[in-house]
């Protein structure tokens, strides 16, 4: 019966295997969660955490994101545009705000645009995961996508609702949002999840059950509650849902690296298709670590010996980064196009 129950578990359609895509889906949950509720019963630890999870998952994060678009020829031929064009244009902008209108303006609009970038990721990868699994029984069209962006919009409009005056410790401000709108946004979610759990059960009774996808759905819930209806400090909430994010999109790029290049070394992407290949994950984090070093540290030196007028040179250069990887992101990884549904192998 053991045997059975395994090959059972093997044979679900992982994107990459059952170790790997249970780690993914409920592992980084976990990791999420369990870091952030130290950090609220211990809250001297919160900057040391934040300053692990900003250089060995936030800015590494970053960093996979240039490994899709410069890190080898036919992508740099491709994607050069978003290196010299648009990101000298992203930080002449994030400048010219932070100088004229204060850092507020820019940590507002980190706050709402990580929000997105977050939920769209996450919806990214459930496509995927619905894509490996065809026959399965979903829910298709508006309702499909109402149901994923429920938890998520409650989550906004509620911390929206809180008007809280600091996030990161820097002046933020919010969109006012009365309370019955967050009432409404919390009816309509219960609504939506029910009917979802409900369609679920229906799907196993009738051996239609989209077991991987379910599981990654009740994970996307579940790091939404947590990260903005169920922690009251909006900081800390914020702390988990980074963790979440930056460490799944890490794998979740080195997964697509490691499929793109899964027929050996490429003469063209020496580098990439090395550190890309199965057992090396370790190495190709450890690359993307020393990449960072390099990057981040130098960039923070220049930035501090001009000191930047008397402006935070990390928040700002923080989101100049941000911004363009939030911009970048939306152009890459779209798993409608077919050379991304190849590599990722979806139907």
């Amino acid at each position: 019966m053991a045997n059975a129950a395994g090959l059972a578990v093997a044979d679900l359609p992982w994107i990459r295997n059952a170790r790997f895509d249970l780690g993914f889906i409920v592992g980084l949950v976990a990791v999420a969660a369990v870091t952030g509720s130290t950090v609220i019963m211990v809250p001297e630890l919160f900057w040391p955490v934040l300053t692990l999870d900003l250089w060995f998952l936030g800015y590494h994060h970053v960093v996979s994101t240039y490994t899709r678009i410069c890190f080898d020829k036919k992508s740099f031929r491709e994607n050069g545009a978003l290196i010299y064009l648009l990101l000298p244009a992203v930080a002449a902008i994030t400048l010219f705000i932070a100088w004229q209108f204060g850092v507020w303006v820019i940590v507002s609009v980190y706050f709402y645009w990580q929000w997105w970038h977050y939920t769209r990721q996450s919806w990214g990868i459930s496509r995927a995961y619905r894509g490996k699994d065809r026959q399965a029984m979903y829910e298709d069209g508006w309702l499909d996508q109402a149901i994923f962006y429920s938890v998520p919009v409650l989550g906004i409009l509620s911390r929206s609702s809180e008007a809280q005056p600091t996030f990161i410790n820097f002046e933020l401000w919010s969109f006012p949002v009365p309370a019955f709108v967050v009432h409404l946004a919390w009816a309509a979610a219960i609504a939506l999840v029910s009917y979802w759990a409900w369609r679920r059960v229906t799907a196993w009774r009738e051996g239609r059950l989209a077991v991987v996808h379910t599981l990654y759905m009740l994970s996307h819930f579940t790091i939404f509650s947590i990260g903005y209806l169920l922690t009251r400090d909006i900081t800390i909430g914020w702390l988990m849902i980074n963790i979440w994010h930056n460490a799944q999109y890490i794998l979740f790029v080195w997964l697509f690296n490691s499929r793109r290049f899964k027929d050996g070394i490429d003469p063209d992407a020496k580098l990439l298709s090395y550190i890309s290949q199965p057992g090396r994950l370790w190495l190709y984090l450890l690359t993307c670590v020393a990449i960072t070093g390099v990057i981040y540290l130098g960039v923070f030196g220049t930035m501090n010996w001009l000191f930047l007028a008397g402006l935070s040179a990390t928040i700002v250069l923080y989101q100049i980064v941000n911004f363009h990887h939030y911009m970048v992101d939306s152009m890459i990884w779209k798993v409608r196009k077919p050379q991304i549904r190849e590599t990722l192998g979806l139907k």
